[in-house]
C-alpha cells in the first residue's frame, strides 16, 4: 500500500483492512483461531500454498495491520511482530545463528541484550566480541571467519552514542555477515536504518511506538527472505507472539508517532543545553549538542538529537541518587518512550545486572543519570531537576 506517501501519512492509513462492517479504526481482533470453509483450505492455508490467517500465535489480523503499518515507516519488506522487544532480539539471533558462529555487537547495548548475548546465546555455542560502536577499526578487528551478525543500537542506551550505520554495514557484507540495527531510540520517525544499508531492524515496541507506556511489543524488519524464512519460522514454532489487543494499542499509537518524536526531541535539546551549562553537571550526552562526539554524524543519519538525555552528575551514586529521588512530577522507572517524562540511574538498573567491567567497558558510571523527555512543559521538566542538583 501507498509507498509513495510520507511517513506522517504511513503512520496513520498503512496497514489497514477494512471488514464487511468498513469500520473506519483498526478492528480488534481477539480469537486465538480462524474457521476454514473446507478441509482443504484448511489444508492449503497450513501448508502455505493458500494466504489467510490460520491461528493467532504467527497469523492475526490485528497484528497483521501492525506488521504492516511499521514496515511501510521503516521502508521494510517484511515484518514480524514479537512480544516484546527483547523476544525480538532473541528471534532475530535464534533465526540467523546456529552453534560455531560468532557476533559482533558494539559495547553500548541495552543491559539485558548483554545478559542475552553473554549468557544464554553461550549455551548454545554462539559467541560474542564487543567492541567500541564508534570505532570501525575495531569492529574490523572483531571479525572472525564465523562471524554471522554485527548488532548495534545507534543511538545507544544510555550514553546516546551514535554509530556509522552505513560504514558497518559495507564492513559486515564484505565480511559475509549481516547489519543487525536496533532502532528503538530513534524510531522510522527519525531514522530508517535499512536506508543506510542495514539488513535488519528490531524495535521495542514498548516504547516511542506505543508511546504512553501501556502495553508490550517488538518488531523485527528486513528483506522478506531473511524475515519470513528466518524470524517468522521461529516464531511460528516457538511462540514468542504480539497480542491482538497489544497491537491493536500500538498501532493507534503510531498514528502520533511524528509528532510526538518531534516535540520530545525538541524539548530534550533544550534540557540537555541547559544541563552542559549547570555547575553541578559534569557531562551531558546528547547527539544533538554540538559537543558531542558524533554529532555531525547524527545530523546525517537522524532526523533530531530524539528525546533521551543522559549526563554525569558530579559526585557519583550518592549524587545522582539524590537528584533522583528529589523530582516530585518526572517518574523513576527504568521504562522510556512515555509521554511521562522519566528518569532512572542505569548503574543501578537497566546496566545493574551486568559486570562491573561490562559497565566500564559501554562507559555507565555511577554518576550517569538517564532522562527520556515526555510531553510536559520542559520548565517543569527543568525545575524538577533543578530541585536536586541544587542540593
Amino acid at each position: 500500500m501507498i509507498q509513495n506517501y510520507d511517513i506522517e501519512t504511513l503512520a496513520v492509513r498503512a496497514g489497514i483492512t477494512r471488514s464487511q462492517f468498513n469500520e473506519h479504526s483498526e478492528a480488534l481482533y481477539l480469537t486465538s483461531s480462524f474457521v476454514f470453509e473446507s478441509a482443504a483450505q484448511a489444508a492449503a492455508r497450513f501448508q502455505g500454498n493458500e494466504p489467510g490467517n490460520i491461528y493467532s500465535r504467527f497469523t492475526n489480523p490485528t497484528v497483521t495491520a501492525f506488521q504492516e503499518r511499521l514496515a511501510a515507516l521503516e521502508g521494510a519488506e517484511a515484518c514480524v511482530a514479537t512480544a516484546s522487544g527483547m523476544s525480538a532480539i532473541l528471534a532475530t539471533f535464534m533465526a540467523l545463528l546456529k552453534s560455531g558462529d560468532h557476533v559482533v555487537s558494539s559495547s553500548g547495548v541495552f543491559g539485558a541484550t548483554v545478559q542475552l548475548l553473554n549468557n544464554i546465546l553461550l549455551k548454545f555455542g554462539i559467541e560474542t566480541t564487543f567492541v567500541d560502536g564508534t570505532d570501525v577499526v575495531a569492529w574490523k578487528s572483531a571479525l572472525r571467519p564465523g562471524t554471522r551478525v554485527l548488532y548495534l543500537e545507534t543511538p545507544s542506551n544510555p550514553l546516546t552514542e551514535v554509530f556509522d550505520i552505513g560504514a558497518l554495514a559495507r564492513l559486515a557484507h564484505g565480511a559475509g555477515a549481516l547489519l543487525v540495527v536496533d532502532n528503538c531510540f530513534c524510531t522510522p520517525a527519525l531514522q530508517r536504518p535499512i536506508d543506510l544499508g542495514a539488513d535488519l531492524v528490531v524495535h521495542s515496541a514498548t516504547k516511542y511506538l506505543d508511546g504512553q507506556g501501556r502495553v508490550l511489543g517488538g518488531a523485527v524488519l528486513g528483506r522478506r527472505e531473511l524475515v519470513m524464512d528466518g524470524v517468522f519460522s521461529f516464531l511460528r514454532t516457538a511462540g514468542p507472539s504480539l497480542s491482538p489487543f497489544n497491537a491493536w494499542v500500538l498501532l493507534k499509537g503510531m498514528e502520533t508517532l511524528g509528532i510526538r518524536m518531534e516535540a520530545q526531541s525538541r524539548s530534550a535539546m533544550e534540557l540537555a543545553a541547559w544541563l552542559e551549562k549547570h555547575p553541578s553537571v559534569a557531562k551531558v550526552h546528547y547527539p544533538g549538542l554540538p559537543s558531542h562526539p558524533q554529532y555531525q554524524l547524527a545530523r546525517k543519519q537522524q532526523r533530531s538529537g530524539g528525546a533521551v538525555v543522559s549526563f554525569e552528575v558530579k559526585g557519583g551514586r550518592e549524587r545522582a541518587w539524590r537528584v533522583i529521588d528529589s523530582t516530585r512530577m518526572i517518574s523513576i522507572t527504568a521504562n522510556l518512550g512515555d509521554t511521562k517524562t522519566t528518569i532512572t540511574h542505569p548503574a543501578t538498573t537497566t546496566h545493574g545486572r551486568i559486570s562491573d567491567q561490562a559497565r566500564a567497558r559501554a562507559g555507565i558510571t555511577e554518576g550517569l543519570v538517564r532522562v527520556a523527555v515526555g510531553l510536559e512543559s520542559v520548565r517543569d521538566i527543568l525545575a524538577d531537576l533543578e530541585r536536586g542538583l541544587a542540593l
